[in-house]
């Protein structure tokens, strides 16, 4: 990717966060229940390493941290949803990774048993930054690790904060990522956001091979 493509995301995220509070942008989950389920069925121990990508200042990390979960990491573009999150965990926030980086940039400290993915994947509209996040997560994912990936549906939003977004299935995403994963679970989301409108979500649960 270019380098000011990246910046241009990097802004762009930046200006969601100063123009709206994280309770305001329409992908806010008061419980991330979906996400929660399927990393409890992938069977991870507690003391395994999580990647949240675009976690930002989702209350996914929180959750995992509350039942146990004591290897967090959370990657995020945009440092104003990263500071929101540190700020609202307080101590708690010196025991997550924090990584301020643009995931098709981002080279892991060490691999992760799972990766967790909610509406980021959706907004690389280009075949060369959908094969980057790829090679990255190859790269970041321990062998026989899980990745927990959710994106807007087939018939869902076509846009999100004014950027074009591709919709999946998991024939178009297994396509995507390639031979190396397994589907394991699908579930269907009608996520309602702050705004009162319903947006349709896929959530994949795979298994690297």
């Amino acid at each position: 990717m270019e380098a000011g493509a990246m910046g241009d995301r990097k802004q762009h995220w930046e200006q969601v966060y100063r123009d709206k509070s994280p309770l305001e942008v329409s992908w806010y989950q008061k419980e991330p229940s979906l996400s929660l389920e399927l990393i409890r069925n992938s069977g991870i121990q507690k003391d395994d390493p999580i990647i949240d990508v675009g976690g930002g200042a989702s209350l996914l990390v929180d959750r995992l941290q509350q039942t146990g979960y004591s290897q967090l990491s959370v990657l995020d573009i945009s440092a104003r949803s990263l500071a929101y999150a540190q700020s609202r965990l307080g101590e708690a926030a010196r025991q997550i990774e924090w990584h301020e980086v643009d995931v098709t940039e981002f080279s892991a400290p060490h691999r992760y048993a799972l990766w967790h993915d909610r509406a980021v994947f959706h907004f690389l509209t280009k075949a060369a930054d959908r094969e980057k996040y790829v090679e990255v997560l190859n790269a970041s994912l321990r062998p026989n690790g899980h990745l927990v990936i959710a994106a807007f549906a087939i018939g869902g939003p076509t846009q999100c904060s004014g950027l074009n977004i591709v919709q999946y299935d998991a024939e178009r995403l297994l396509n995507v990522l390639g031979d190396g994963f397994q589907l394991l679970e699908e579930l269907s989301e009608s996520h309602p956001t702050p705004a009162g409108k319903r947006q349709a979500f896929s959530y994949f649960h795979l298994h690297r091979l």
